[in-house]
């Protein structure tokens, strides 16, 4: 993966498609992964990929909106293992 940027702000990363068909991928960051999880699928959202750890990074869950488009959460927390 590539990094784009440094320090708080807009990021981004390049990395190899895991499908032909695979489009980008957002990721929002947001303080709580399991209360943002909460929050989303109240909302209509569904729970696609679990909450996981990046290890060393944080937390990160994926999520598809009622249209289907998906998206990626991620809490930050260096201590993530």
């Amino acid at each position: 993966m590539v990094k784009t940027g440094e320090g708080p702000g807009i990021d981004g990363g390049l990395m190899r498609r895991a499908a032909p068909d695979q489009g980008p991928n957002n990721v929002v960051a947001v303080p709580s992964v399991d209360g943002s999880t909460t929050t989303i699928v109240a909302a209509g959202g569904t729970l696609v990929v679990p909450k996981m750890a990046v290890p060393s990074v944080g937390w990160t869950a994926y999520f598809a909106d009622p249209e289907g488009n998906a998206f990626g959460i991620m809490q930050f927390d260096p201590a993530a293992a």
